[in-house]
């Protein structure tokens, strides 16, 4: 699992492949009153949600606002939703009035919008991530239906699943390469016991992978077994070296909680597990090495944003295989990798490619020996792309959009939350 943000411009401190950009700001529109429609809220059906079809073999461009966030950052950036989904649209307003939005699109389509890895990788490393994603993607979901069946159970398309991004609504240079390697991939599954494999997959090592029971607590797999990694060192995040300045320190602790506030910092010590933090009385505190890291991972791109993260790193302390120490005035991190540890090292795959391995080599390394074979594949899945939206603004990309069974004008349209669901623009008819 890896991330890689599709659609929301906000602060995490998860491990993504690729870091995504900030996403252009949504255009408000309003629509007028004679094209407003109103709906009545509800939970279910046509009154607490609407169904958009996209035009055949057409899409939607979607921009979204979400709750105004209070600015506790210096120079926030307010959250937006900016995508380009195919398929059908399914926009639901919970009971806080706020809109969610789930697409149901064919699977292979789902897969040509996983954005793990850049399009510009050799052919034998994009193969592999586009295997270990169809059969990631069918294990998490428990999928057991026949060809060409819908996969009932939603997907979400954040790092807690896999990222999906949709079809790029600005141009990517090479992209044509990953949709090649869908297709060359199509039906192609790694299986254990006549099952797909949870085919879990991270950035970079620190020179191993970890079984899944040491990282996530499950019964330990066959071919999720620790592998040496000799082939990630392209990647910016393969060993780093991130300088904090002790008073920069104290602020991003104390705006944690891990901190009292007002009190320097005289030195720091410490690896992943642990952080000995001294104060400039002598005294010492340690705090957990997660919360450590969790605490400068938010707070440094909040309050200091042009200084952290440094050196082209995704986030300021990117992994958990770290030591730290200080030296003139601030605290020194140094360590390797980036995400959870287990599966497939994507950099090391790239690696692998460039040494000339095929994409069977790849896979069977780092998943205990298994090899690609057919398995019947869904025909539709549902993904669930945002929640918390206030209000969406869609435009399809062409005729023949309908929503609810209603042909759909060549114009905007826009949904609105709030008390009801709101629809209106210029694609919904005055008559």
């Amino acid at each position: 699992m890896a991330l890689l943000l599709i659609s929301v411009a906000c602060t995490s401190t998860q491990e993504p492949t690729v870091p995504a950009g900030s996403p252009p700001s949504a255009r408000s529109t309003s629509a007028s009153p004679s094209s407003q429609a109103s709906v009545s809220p509800g939970p279910t059906g046509a009154h607490g949600r609407i169904r958009i079809h996209a035009p055949a073999g057409g899409s939607f461009v979607i921009h979204g606002s979400y709750p105004h966030v209070d600015p506790v950052c210096k120079d926030p950036e307010q959250p937006r939703l900016t995508a380009r989904y195919p398929g059908v649209l399914i926009v639901r307003r919970a009971d806080d009035g706020t809109l969610s939005l789930v697409v149901t699109l064919p699977f292979e389509e789902y897969l040509r919008g996983i954005a793990e890895v850049p399009p510009s990788w050799p052919g034998a490393a994009l193969e592999a991530q586009a295997i270990a994603a169809r059969s990631y993607a069918l294990a998490t979901t428990g999928w057991s239906g026949e060809q060409g069946e819908t996969l009932e159970t939603p997907i979400c398309s954040t790092t807690s699943c896999q990222v999906y991004r949709g079809i790029p609504v600005e141009p990517v240079p090479g992209i044509a390469r990953w949709y090649a390697a869908v297709s060359r991939t199509a039906g192609l599954v790694l299986l254990f016991e006549d099952r797909p494999a949870d085919t879990v997959y991270f950035s970079t090592s620190n020179g191993h992978t970890y079984g899944n029971e040491d990282e996530f607590g499950s019964g330990a797999l066959p071919y999720l077994r620790p592998v040496t990694e000799r082939d990630d060192g392209a990647s910016p995040t393969s060993r780093w070296q991130v300088r904090i300045g002790l008073h920069d320190l104290a602020t991003f602790l104390a705006r944690a909680g891990a901190w009292p506030g007002r009190r320097t910092i005289s030195s720091v010590t410490g690896d992943g597990s642990s952080v000995t933090v001294t104060d400039g009385a002598g005294s010492s505190h340690v705090l957990d090495g997660a919360s450590f890291r969790d605490a400068v991972n938010t707070w440094a791109p909040c309050l200091r944003p042009g200084r952290y993260p440094t050196g082209g790193l995704p986030v300021t302390i990117p992994s958990r295989w770290m030591t730290a120490g200080s030296s003139d005035g601030a605290a020194v991190i140094a360590g390797r990798g980036w995400g959870h540890g287990v599966g497939m090292v994507q950099w090391g795959a790239y690696g692998k490619a460039r040494r000339g391995w095929a994409t069977t080599r790849i896979l069977a390394f780092y998943y205990g020996g298994l090899r690609p074979e057919r398995y019947p594949e869904p025909g539709l899945i549902h993904v669930e792309v945002a929640s918390g939206v206030t209000a969406m603004r869609l435009r399809a990309s062409g005729p023949g959009a309908t929503i609810d069974g209603r042909e759909l004008g060549t114009g905007p349209l826009v949904i609105t939350g709030g008390d009801e669901l709101t629809i209106g623009g210029d694609a919904i008819s005055s008559t």
